[in-house]
């Protein structure tokens, strides 16, 4: 005699299923991202934001010029590393972070031409691109950050002080004309155009200190940058030996 067949449970068929669901390896999902871009352009962008407050609040001459050096760097070291997205964090985190030490103008002198330069130099050392483009876009962004900063500090202290600039250039260049036996009165545009050349050469030799420490520190790091002009690198040679 056959046995009767009673109907199933609707459930009953999963049983199996839910024994083996449970059986699966339970592991962390894929799409968690590491945490190191994230700590490492906070600590650059914290070290920026220190190295920007020693140089202003320690009145040491050579360290003051020597931690300039190093303004823009973290910020295309970080570049160079985790890309453009997170080269941008880190410059506007230290702007934040100088504002909220210093005030707003100076974190936007930093950002302006300090922090855009970092970026810059980045950009282009990630492409392999040669120093002299590399170079000759951030020099005409440090000219355009330096009147961007004699404009604020003007309008801070509501003095024009390009006059000023214009005023030590001409005694500077009447002093020129005597000691060489000139009776002459420089002119305005002549006076104007010194003062650009003069912030140009600054902002030249900068760039390219930025650009010898950042080879020399990257190598050792691991992190390549293209290489200095062949000159540059016969020069460095000859000075070694």
């Amino acid at each position: 005699m056959s046995e009767p067949d009673f109907p199933r449970s609707p459930t009953s068929g999963n049983v199996r299923q839910r024994s083996d669901y449970g059986k699966q390896p339970i592991g962390p999902p894929q799409s968690v991202e590491r945490p190191l871009p994230m700590v490492e352009t906070a600590f650059l962008a914290s070290a920026t934001a220190i190295i920007w407050l020693i140089q202003t609040y320690v009145p040491i001459p050579v360290l003051g010029t020597f931690l300039r050096i190093f303004f823009p760097i973290p910020t295309a070291l970080i570049y160079l590393r985790w890309g453009r997205r997170s080269a941008w964090i880190s410059a506007c985190v230290t702007t934040l972070l100088i504002s909220i030490l210093m005030g707003p103008p100076r974190s936007i002198q930093f950002l302006m031409p300090f922090g855009l330069v970092g970026v810059i130099l980045g950009g282009f050392w990630k492409r392999q691109v040669s120093w002299a483009i590399s170079m000759g876009w951030s020099i005409i962004v440090m000219a355009i950050g330096f009147f961007f900063q004699l404009s604020l500090l003007s309008l801070l202290v509501g003095v024009d002080l390009w006059l000023y600039v214009n005023r030590q250039i001409t005694g500077f260049l009447d002093w020129i004309a005597i000691k060489i036996g000139l009776l002459v009165q420089p002119e305005v545009i002549v006076v104007q155009l010194f003062a650009i050349g003069l912030i140009l050469l600054n902002a030249l030799l900068y760039i390219l200190l930025v650009h010898l420490v950042a080879w020399l520190v990257f190598d050792r790091m691991g992190v390549s940058i293209p290489d200095p002009p062949l000159w540059l690198q016969t020069f460095l040679e000859y000075q070694d030996e």
